[in-house]
């Protein structure tokens, strides 16, 4: 293959519309504008949802919800069962040695929060903001400790 003999796919590359270039290209006159009418004026036609003066269907359906997001306590979250597979008796589990070991892409603002989906079965120390009950049930009893730092 050399550079010379390199071209686009059949069909990939289109040409330019010229618009108003006489009556035998098929737009000229008109430009494919059709006669007169508010698109065919320059900066013509209607915004986005605009039904013609009637009320607009965003309008006309009512008002559902909201988002708490100026309030919201965004939590790291990591169920008990993958600290069981991760991690042999005796370690201690915080969000630093998750992050480090790649458990956990970022500890978010407010912290880890430990879930309780999954077995758990070693006697691991756990350090985190929150826990869920049944987490705490789970880590306790196989002889693990659940520490609120």
């Amino acid at each position: 293959m050399k550079l010379h003999t390199m071209a686009p796919a059949e069909g990939a590359k289109t040409s330019k519309k010229r618009l108003g270039r006489g009556i035998g290209s098929g737009l000229g006159k008109t430009s494919g504008k059709g006669h007169k009418g508010q698109w065919a004026r320059s900066g013509g036609g209607v915004r986005p949802g605009f039904e013609g003066g009637q009320m607009p269907l965003t309008r006309r359906l009512p008002k559902r919800g909201f988002k708490n997001g100026l309030f919201k306590k965004a939590y790291t979250i990591v169920n008990i069962g993958i600290i069981n597979d991760k991690y042999e008796d005796g370690a201690v589990v915080n969000a630093e040695v998750l992050l480090k070991d790649g458990v956990i892409s970022k500890i978010e603002e407010y912290g880890l929060k430990i879930l309780g989906e999954g077995e758990f079965t070693k006697k691991i120390t756990v350090q985190a903001k929150k826990f869920t009950e049944s987490a705490v049930k789970k880590i306790e009893s196989a002889g693990g400790k659940a520490e609120v730092i």
